[in-house]
């Protein structure tokens, strides 16, 4: 009779009820945020700095340091370090870290290829869709993007991703850099834009600081009205009205520069609501869009 196989263990599936020992690499925004949220849930975290700066903060955050012994333990490597680090980064690790442990980045534009060649161990990508600004950020409630070819590696980033309480996307790998600037583009960009209407209030006498205090209640409400109606139905302004003088005159006043955003700005918005425009009202404000 052949004696029984003996079942060999996923390192990434540890027994019921428990969760794999993870490190993170980088004691900055990113990496103290998902140390703390993660830690909040009951998995088993330490933290990696490479720089005095971030042990301190890592220490100031109450969380606990990584030692050789916790990296060579450790089942998946989170890395929260700048994008052009990571290459770098995942080698060294490469050397260091346990078998079969998982390389994991949390950069938004980089595929897995950023992290070398597999060479058995699991690759992937876990990118929170957020902009932190402090380690003691909530993550929860925001949606975070997922990449990885093996499958108990994605059951891992999966449940992380829902005891954090995170959306899961995922992301095709040929894609990313359209996802990623997707992301930039509603939150970076979205400063950006509040920096031109700033500027487009000072050239009605007002000064940046009262600006600013005036205008973000208005984004804020803008951003309500997106998610309680949709793309089209929350957009309010002269163009959903089809008010073409208002528009002119808003052209007429602005810089140039400043215009010209508002002009591209508003084609986009005449887009979203050309279906319940009349004929004659889309084709005057498409001309008048058009101009230079």
């Amino acid at each position: 009779m052949a004696p029984a196989r003996r079942s060999v263990r996923n390192p990434l599936s540890p027994p019921r009820g428990q969760r794999p020992k993870i490190v993170i690499i980088g004691g900055g925004r990113l990496g103290g945020a998902l140390a703390l949220s993660l830690s909040a849930q009951r998995w088993p975290v330490s933290v990696l700095s490479r720089t005095e700066e971030g042990r301190r903060r890592v220490r100031s955050l109450g969380l606990k340091p990584a030692t050789p012994k916790e990296l060579a333990e450790a089942r998946v490597a989170l890395l929260c370090v700048p994008e052009k680090a990571v290459p770098e980064v995942a080698r060294e690790l490469a050397r260091t870290l346990g078998r079969g442990a998982a390389l994991v980045h949390c950069a938004g534009a980089l595929s897995l290829k950023a992290l070398g060649a597999p060479r058995g161990r699991p690759l992937g990508s876990f990118h929170p869709l957020c902009a932190v600004s402090d380690p003691r950020d909530s993550l929860a409630g925001n949606a975070v993007a997922i990449s990885t070819r093996s499958r108990p590696l994605k059951a891992v980033l999966r449940r992380m991703a829902r005891e954090l309480e995170l959306q899961v996307l995922e992301v095709p790998e040929a894609r990313r850099a359209a996802y990623h600037a997707g992301a930039v583009l509603s939150a970076g960009c979205a400063v950006a834009l509040m920096s031109v209407a700033v500027e487009a209030l000072g050239h009605a006498g007002i000064a940046e600081d009262e600006a600013l205090a005036a205008l973000l209640p208005l984004m804020r409400s803008s951003v309500r009205g997106m998610a309680s109606r949709g793309l089209a139905n929350g957009l309010t302004g002269p163009v959903v009205r089809g008010d073409t003088a208002v528009v002119a005159a808003h052209l007429a006043a602005l810089p140039p520069e400043v215009a010209e955003i508002y002009r591209l700005l508003s084609r986009r918005a005449l887009r979203l609501v050309a279906p319940r425009l009349p004929p004659e009202v889309l084709a005057d404000l498409t001309k008048l869009l058009s101009e230079r």
